[in-house]
């Protein structure tokens, strides 16, 4: 095999590796369509010790790895995807940055502060002389990039191939997959979802129903990044779903650029898919869907009411609205006017009694007026959204809204402000308290104090931490409620209902592991 510098930049592995050399993708990943089904607890080979290589080993696969992840639920997806299949192969996932050999930074392109923080770590790397493996939007949009001239690239779309690309750049090789995958010419969703994962919790399966998006927003870098609509098969998706359950998952989240979009491009729809899901989950377990924009979910109103409204579904939904005013949505290329959200919203609310609604608000978007942006404001005071997600406008390279004329930072600045004071001035659960709740307990909180859970709803609700509730669904009565969150005593009669068919693997356990594919390692 011919040598290559450190420094040689090269467009695909195929430049390094020959035809004739078997591949980690084909020693590991050779049986396209194997069922997944959960390997014995008893082989725990990828957990057990080894002794640390030589600081100057070039052996791939025994090296530790860092993972940082930013950004939205679709890329920590990606990251569980890429940090399962490097674990399958031999290599030590770390959570301690300085003891790793190479650091894996998987970016997010929507805002400058996210990018600011990627490339921050790029430069903290090379001066640890880290091993660096790029990841995300950011280098998928804008390869070229000066900052990231010289080091290895893996596309949004090629994560099943990042053993491939760790290993050549433990070698010392530069490489770079941006590709697209597609069949017969048509475009894929992204890399196969029975591959190997490592959940961050392993109660909580994060599912990508489809990339990309069928809008043009002026304001979006994640286009450029994702691409257009592609969406995965129902079966696939819900064969995946089967295989969270199978592994102790007790609550799945669907995620993807615009789920509302989702099969389009397929001849299906949401509705479609979501009733094949709610099929397969188990009693006891939720199903959380992700951000929809609101022109494609009108065509869908009266059977994702319907959906809403299944006891296995959480009530909540994450309409984006971005603002109140016709103009400036114009200006923003949404393709819906203001009117069309609350239609969507008004509706659900009437049909699904209780329904949470998320939305996102930009301020200070290229030729916001002042009373466009009131306008904004008054839609929230009207709403009361419990939760929004309020965002400064930040012009990101390329997009056509970086060419507009910007509104000053100073008032950008100030409606920010203006518009979260707005949004903390009502308490959205203080006639919740004395309710009487069921929750699903999943995580602890960040102060470790509570765990956490979330009702109906998908409003969260803290709990004592007994750790039989963990993973269980647990009545609760409401004594307590702040600006994001409910405290709910657990009712002393009541039963701990555990919703999973199977034990949850342990954290940091290798989700996807067939028997036959650990028979080929």
């Amino acid at each position: 095999m011919p040598s290559a510098s450190c420094d040689t930049l090269l467009d695909d592995i195929e430049d390094i590796v020959s035809q004739e050399d078997s591949k980690p993708q084909d020693r590991h990943f050779a049986r396209k369509h194997v069922v997944p089904k959960v390997r014995k607890r008893n082989t725990h080979k990828y957990l057990e010790e080894e002794d640390s290589p030589p600081s100057d080993s070039t052996i791939p696969g025994i090296q530790k790895i860092w993972i940082r992840t930013w950004g939205c639920s679709h890329n920590n997806s990606d990251g569980e995807y890429m940090a399962g299949q490097l674990a399958a192969y031999g290599y030590k996932i770390t959570e301690n940055a300085s003891d790793a050999d190479l650091w894996l930074l998987n970016s997010c392109t929507v805002k400058n502060p996210a990018e600011d923080h990627f490339r921050n770590s790029i430069k903290k790397a090379q001066e640890e002389n880290k091993k660096i493996v790029l990841a995300g939007c950011v280098p998928q949009a804008q390869p070229r990039q000066d900052y990231l001239k010289g080091l290895s690239i893996i596309g949004v779309q090629q994560i099943d191939r990042v053993v491939e690309v760790v290993e050549e750049t433990i070698k010392g090789h530069s490489v770079r997959l941006l590709g697209q995958k597609k069949d017969n010419g048509k475009r894929l969703g992204g890399a196969r979802l029975d591959l190997p994962k490592i959940r961050k919790n392993p109660l909580i399966e994060i599912i990508s129903i489809n990339t990309g998006c069928l809008n043009a927003c002026t304001y979006c870098k994640t286009k450029h990044a994702r691409g257009n609509l592609a969406s995965y098969p129902i079966d696939e998706l819900v064969d995946r779903a089967k295989q969270s359950f199978q592994e102790g998952v007790c609550e799945i989240w669907l995620t993807s650029e615009d789920t509302g979009a989702y099969g389009r491009d397929i001849g299906t729809s949401l509705p479609a898919l979501l009733w094949k899901l709610v099929e397969v989950i188990p009693e006891g377990a939720m199903l959380r869907l992700g951000m929809t924009n609101p022109p494609y979910i009108l065509e869908h109103l009266e059977e994702m009411a319907k959906i809403l409204n299944h006891p296995r579904v959480y009530a909540f939904l994450h309409i984006p609205v971005q603002s109140a005013s016709d103009t400036v949505l114009m200006e923003m290329k949404r393709e819906y006017c203001v009117a069309d959200f609350k239609r969507v919203v008004d509706f659900l609310k009437e049909k699904v009694p209780g329904i949470t609604i998320a939305t996102d608000i930009i301020c200070g978007f290229p030729g916001e007026t002042n009373q466009d942006f009131q306008e904004t404001v008054k839609l929230v005071e009207e709403y009361k959204f419990p939760s929004l997600f309020i965002n400064q406008f930040y012009p990101r390279p390329g997009t056509p809204a970086a060419k507009m004329e910007q509104v000053p930072a100073q008032v950008k600045k100030q409606r920010t402000k203006d518009l979260s004071r707005v949004f903390h001035s009502y308490n959205p659960y203080v006639h919740k308290v004395g309710e009487r709740q069921q929750v699903l307990v999943t995580e602890e909180s960040f102060d470790s104090k509570f765990y956490v859970a979330h009702n109906r709803f998908y409003e969260q609700v803290l709990v004592p931490k007994n750790p039989t509730f963990m993973g269980k669904m647990v009545e609760v009565d409401i004594y307590e409620s702040g600006k994001h969150f409910m405290k709910g005593q657990p009712v002393s009669d009541a039963k701990v209902y555990t919703p999973s068919i199977s034990k949850p693997l342990a954290k940091g356990e290798v989700s996807g592991l067939t028997e036959e594919r650990f028979a080929l390692s």
